[in-house]
């Protein structure tokens, strides 16, 4: 009975995470994220090691592990494009900033291994 509980505790916090991201994180795909991205702000929320590895050009690093210190680097006063390696960070990242006022949020749709265009390696 306990388990239960428990399988059915999980399934509706999962259901309500995957409800709350899709309203206040816009999911884009590879060409509307290209039309926006150049006059928002592009963060990969990668960790260092996989942002070295590759990364869509102009983007900077705020990784999700580091996110709640550095959210003051992000500007509120302009759209913040997120992208991870797939999506699932970037719902988390998303909740983070919603939390300390941000509402400009969008992520790219597939995630990094999805995108096409121009990437940079270190």
């Amino acid at each position: 009975m306990i388990l239960i509980v428990l399988i059915a505790g999980i399934v509706a916090y999962s259901l309500y995470t995957f409800f709350y991201q899709r309203k206040i994180l816009k999911s884009l795909t590879e060409e509307e994220f290209r039309a926006g991205y150049r006059k928002a702000q592009l963060i990969d929320i990668r960790e260092p090691n996989e942002f070295d590895g590759g990364h869509i050009w102009g983007a900077r690093n705020i990784p999700l592990s580091q996110m709640r210190h550095r959210y003051k680097e992000i500007r509120k006063d302009q759209p913040v494009y997120l992208y991870c390696q797939n999506t699932t960070r970037s719902g988390r990242a998303a909740q983070q900033l919603k939390k300390k006022g941000y509402n400009d949020l969008y992520m790219l749709k597939g995630g990094f291994r999805s995108w096409t265009g121009k990437v940079k390696k270190k």
